[in-house]
């Protein structure tokens, strides 16, 4: 995790645990910088960082503050940083369907920006929430950047394996929707009816460098899930 990262995600445990509300005042880059020990670029990296994902908003003039936090059970479309970060005050469990080596998909392929003789981590898991089956995720890992998955690891937390584990940095992902009705065999996972609602999740993460790592669908529980999306204008 590179150190304006690591700020940011000091500055919003400090919001949490102190129960900061909106338009409270944070303290002035100047104190942020002696604080943290760092420099000033830095330090303004960690808030426009926080500002995009919409923790906190920037006045010149006037200083740094909280913005108004997610509804508690809200899924971030806008978030980076997987499920256990954007639903930290519930209980996710993973049921793993799938785990195997093998070559991508073209779809995959081309979003992995890789080859078809290419190797990748294949994931299929189904994510709960408090016991309640929230959906289905189908996961593509280039294996030249996530070198290794267990059945251990995908239970957890893949990104905070990919993050802590593997010390790699992630950037931002690329997120389409797309509404349709739910297969046979998707709403037999989910436990609900075929043609059913259904939101399917696609995505494309990458690291800071701009390499794609991980390309991803989700088929939501429409019973479960609810979502939030913050825009800087």
């Amino acid at each position: 995790m590179l150190k304006y990262q690591h700020i940011a995600d000091e500055l919003e445990n400090y919001i949490e645990e102190h129960k900061l509300q909106q338009g409270d005042k944070l303290p002035i880059l100047q104190d942020l910088m002696i604080q943290f020990d760092v420099s000033k670029s830095t330090v303004t990296k960690a808030l426009d960082l926080l500002e995009k994902t919409g923790v906190v908003f920037q006045v010149r003039g006037s200083g740094i503050f909280v913005r108004r936090h997610k509804r508690q059970g809200y899924i971030s479309l806008s978030s980076n940083q997987g499920f256990k970060k954007n639903l930290e005050e519930f209980q996710i469990t993973s049921e793993v369907i799938t785990l195997d080596r093998r070559k991508p998909t073209k779809e995959a392929a081309v979003n992995l920006n890789i080859s078809l003789d290419d190797d990748v981590y294949y994931v299929k898991r189904i994510r709960f929430i408090h016991g309640q089956t929230l959906c289905i995720e189908e996961s593509y890992f280039n294996k030249s950047i996530v070198t290794y998955l267990n059945k251990e690891i995908i239970t957890e937390s893949i990104f905070n394996y990919i993050t802590e584990g593997l010390g790699l940095s992630i950037g931002f992902a690329d997120t389409y929707l797309h509404v349709d009705k739910l297969s046979a065999e998707e709403a037999e996972y989910l436990g609900l009816k075929k043609d059913d609602p259904k939101l399917e999740v696609e995505s494309v993460f990458h690291l800071t460098n701009g390499q794609p790592f991980d390309f991803s669908k989700i088929t939501y529980n429409y019973v479960q899930s609810q979502f939030f999306l913050q825009a800087v204008l």
